[in-house]
């Protein structure tokens, strides 16, 4: 029995061994090692890598480069604020999106033969392969124009890949464009009006992007982009040395898709235009700074304001003697979103004016007070009838 026993253990060692396989066969003298190399497959090249003359949608819809200089969207690489390669279009929006006084130049790819849906409201929606891109450039004197008083300091693409939108941070050091998924901070000295401040101008990491882009549809939160409006493209802009209207010029090039009678698309003026109507001015500006969050599918969604440029700025939902939930009023202790009549007690206006990151409005995407926008929106809050509402805590 023990003889069978040590047979039996054998047969089941030489089995998980291996040894079971009914080909092999034990030699006495096995054949030596082959000496031969054996074929290597090479690596597979990087989509990045591809040098070409043109766009590299490839790329662009396949891999996130090291380097924005590899997407090829620009004629001279190192200036991404002119000169893009065909099809790119430089675009502008009416009013001020405020990032630190940052001067910003915008511009759209959308692939031959594509084009975007217009839409009355809301953002429009752009075919899979669209890129937008966003060169920040910070000014050393805000009152000094041109590219020798400005340093770039990071550009951010925005891409439609066949799985949804995709951002990406690149941030400019020793003449380029480098990923940088993880955000920074670069120290920054700003003559505004004979002030001069010094504060570390915030490039968002690519978490912090999704919050603003982000929107929430059907339980699925989704990369969305923020100005494409009809009312913030709606503008007169200079094209070639000639003034256009930017959505005709859309809807010339097919990138845009049929437009409705001019009469029936709204446009939000510049904060800053004093021959417009300053409601107007005012929710133009919260639409492009603040709606983006404020909205019922956006990340600010839980506080009930809704600033859109289409929301009634009479109403409940636009502020008008709402408390927001989740906010102490701040040192002032204010109670109301907005008081018709009273801006120094409005808490819309009031978180404009902090700048601690807990408190401030928006909480991404300034280090500095807008003062300039602090007085109009003040302004108006002010001429509105306190009759709108009764605020009583």
């Amino acid at each position: 029995m023990r003889l069978l026993a040590q047979l039996i253990f054998l047969l089941l060692f030489t089995s998980a061994c291996g040894g079971g396989d009914s080909d092999s066969q034990i030699t006495e003298n096995p054949t030596s090692p082959s000496t031969e190399t054996p074929e290597v497959t090479p690596a597979t090249r990087s989509l990045c890598e591809q040098t070409t003359s043109s766009v590299n949608w490839e790329a662009l819809m396949n891999e996130d480069c090291d380097t924005l200089s590899q997407y090829g969207l620009f004629i001279d690489p190192i200036s991404p604020t002119s000169e893009p390669v065909s099809p790119g279009l430089a675009y502008e929006l009416s009013t001020q999106l405020f990032t630190n006084y940052a001067n910003k130049h915008r511009f759209i790819f959308i692939p031959e033969g594509k084009k975007a849906n217009y839409h009355p409201t809301d953002a429009f929606q752009f075919p899979v392969g669209t890129v937008l891109t966003k060169t920040f450039s910070m000014p050393y004197d805000t009152q000094v124009k041109g590219a020798e008083n400005e340093i770039k300091i990071e550009t951010r693409l925005l891409i439609h890949r066949k799985s949804g939108w995709t951002t990406l941070p690149y941030l400019w050091q020793e003449g380029a464009a480098k990923l940088t998924l993880g955000g920074a901070d670069i120290p920054h000295t700003l003559n505004h009006q004979g002030e001069v401040a010094q504060f570390d101008y915030h490039v968002p990491s690519r978490a912090e992007c999704k919050l603003c882009h982000q929107i929430n549809r059907d339980g699925e939160s989704k990369i969305a982009p923020i100005g494409l409006k009809a009312h913030l493209l709606n503008t007169e802009i200079n094209y070639q040395g000639q003034t256009v209207n930017q959505l005709q010029l859309w809807a010339d090039k097919e990138l845009l898709g049929p437009l409705p009678n001019s009469t029936e698309i709204a446009s939000a003026p510049s904060l800053f235009d004093k021959d417009a109507d300053l409601t107007q001015r005012v929710k133009g500006y919260l639409d492009i700074n603040c709606a983006h969050c404020h909205r019922a599918e956006g990340f600010a969604s839980i506080s009930g304001l809704r600033l859109g440029f289409h929301i009634d700025h009479t109403s409940y939902q636009y502020g008008v003697c709402k408390k927001p939930p989740g906010w102490d009023g701040g040192a002032k202790g204010l109670s109301f979103d907005l008081i018709p009549g009273d801006g120094e007690h409005s808490i819309l206006l009031y978180r404009q004016e902090l700048n601690n990151p807990k408190d401030r409005m928006p909480p991404i995407g300034r280090n500095l007070v807008h003062q300039e926008a602090v007085i109009l929106i003040k302004q108006w809050i002010d001429s509105l009838p306190p009759s709108l509402g009764n605020c009583q805590s």
